[in-house]
C-alpha cells in the first residue's frame, strides 16, 4: 500500500478477545490475568463456565462481522479503508495486527475501542495497550503505526437504535398478558466502586440507558452489574443481575427483558451470567425473561461505527486531530474481569 495524503490509511477495531475452543480456554484466562495474583480456584471456576460452551465466545467471529460490515459501509460511502481487528488477550493479538498493518505500508490508523462506556478496563487499558503494542513492535524492527482515536459514543443514535431494536425484538418473545409490564434490566460489567469513582462508566451507562428508554417509551427500567469478580471484601458496583430479581420478585416484579448495554458483543460472560445463571433465577422464581441481544452486528451498529470513522476522517483533513493517545482519568485496578 502506498501512502497518500489521506489522514488515516485504516481503522482498528480494538476488542478484548475470546477463546476459540477448549485447548484456548486455560492461555486466554491467563492472558487475561498477566500480572495479577488471583486463587488458582477461581480462575478454574471460570474456566467451567468457558467449557459449558465448548471454550468457543462468540466474541471474536462477532468482531470480525463488525468489521466486515465496515468495511462493506465504507467501500459504499468512504472513505474506503481497510479494516483490521486487534483483541487484547487472543488472537488476533495486537502486536501481530500492527505488524500486519505495517507489512501493508500502513503508517496511521484509527483506532475503535468496542466499548461504549467509559472506565480503565473498558477503555483506558487497552489505550495502554496499543501503546505497549507499538513499542513492542519497534523493538522488534518492525515500523510503528500511529493510532488516533474516536470520540465517544455511548449515546449515539445508531448505537441506541441498535440496542432498541433488540429490546422490541426480546420483549416480542414474552407471553403476552406480561409482555407490557415487563421491567427493562439493563445490565454491564461491575468494576470496583474506586474505579468507578475516578471515571465516566456510571454516568455513561446511565445515559446510554435513559435514551434507550426514552426511544421506547419507558419509565420502567432499571440498571444492574454482572460478572463481577476480585476479593469478596472489596466493594463493587451493585446490584448484582441476580441479587436484583430475587430482590424484586418479593416486590412484585412480574416479567423482565435483560439488556447488556455494557457490552457489544454477546460472548461467554452474557451467555453464562445471563442466559445461564440470571435465567435459572427466573425460571426458579416464576418471572418470565428475555434477553435482548448485544448490539453486535445490527446494521445500526455499523452504520456507528461507520459515522465515527468518516467524522473522524473530515475533521483529520481539516488538521483537527485527537491526541495520539488519549489521557482517561486515572483509574486503579484492583479485580480484573475474569471472563468476557
Amino acid at each position: 500500500m502506498t501512502r497518500t495524503t489521506q489522514p488515516f490509511d485504516a481503522v482498528l477495531l480494538i476488542s478484548f478477545g475470546g477463546p476459540e475452543g477448549l485447548a484456548d480456554i486455560r492461555p486466554f484466562l491467563r492472558n487475561v490475568l498477566r500480572g495479577r495474583r488471583i486463587p488458582e480456584a477461581r480462575i478454574e471456576a471460570v474456566a467451567k463456565h468457558y467449557e459449558l460452551f465448548d471454550g468457543l465466545s462468540p466474541l471474536t467471529a462477532i468482531t470480525r462481522r463488525q468489521a466486515e460490515g465496515l468495511r462493506d459501509r465504507l467501500q459504499e460511502s468512504g472513505p474506503q479503508l481497510p479494516v483490521f481487528i486487534g483483541m487484547r488477550n487472543w488472537r488476533p493479538f495486537l502486536d501481530d495486527t500492527l505488524v500486519q498493518m505495517g507489512n501493508a505500508g500502513i503508517s496511521r490508523a484509527l483506532g475503535i475501542i468496542l466499548a461504549a462506556q467509559h472506565s480503565y478496563s473498558s477503555c483506558g487499558q487497552y489505550r495502554q495497550n496499543i501503546t505497549d503494542a507499538r513499542v513492542s513492535i519497534q523493538t522488534a524492527g518492525h515500523r510503528d503505526i500511529e493510532i488516533h482515536y474516536v470520540g465517544g459514543w455511548h449515546t449515539h443514535p445508531g448505537f441506541i437504535k441498535a440496542n432498541v431494536e433488540h429490546i422490541l425484538s426480546a420483549q416480542s418473545e414474552l407471553p403476552a398478558r406480561v409482555r407490557d409490564q415487563a421491567r427493562l434490566i439493563f445490565t454491564a460489567h461491575s468494576i470496583p466502586k474506586s474505579m468507578a469513582h475516578d471515571c465516566r462508566y456510571e454516568i455513561d451507562l446511565k445515559e446510554s440507558a435513559r435514551s434507550i428508554a426514552a426511544e421506547l417509551g419507558t419509565d420502567n427500567w432499571h440498571l444492574v452489574y454482572q460478572s463481577r469478580s476480585g476479593r469478596p471484601g472489596d466493594p463493587w458496583l451493585e446490584p448484582d443481575i441476580c441479587d436484583y430479581l430475587r430482590e424484586e420478585k418479593e416486590r412484585g416484579l412480574t416479567a423482565a427483558v435483560i439488556a447488556p448495554i455494557g457490552f457489544v458483543a454477546d460472548h461467554i460472560e452474557v451467555l453464562y451470567d445471563l442466559d445461564t445463571e440470571a435465567a435459572d433465577v427466573c425460571q426458579t422464581l416464576g418471572i418470565p425473561m428475555a434477553r435482548a441481544a448485544a448490539v453486535n452486528e445490527h446494521p445500526a451498529f455499523i452504520d456507528t461505527l461507520a459515522d465515527l470513522t468518516m467524522g473522524m476522517y473530515h475533521r483529520a483533513e481539516h488538521g483537527r486531530l485527537l491526541p495520539i493517545t488519549s489521557v482517561e482519568p486515572p483509574c486503579r485496578l484492583e479485580g480484573p474481569p475474569l471472563a468476557r
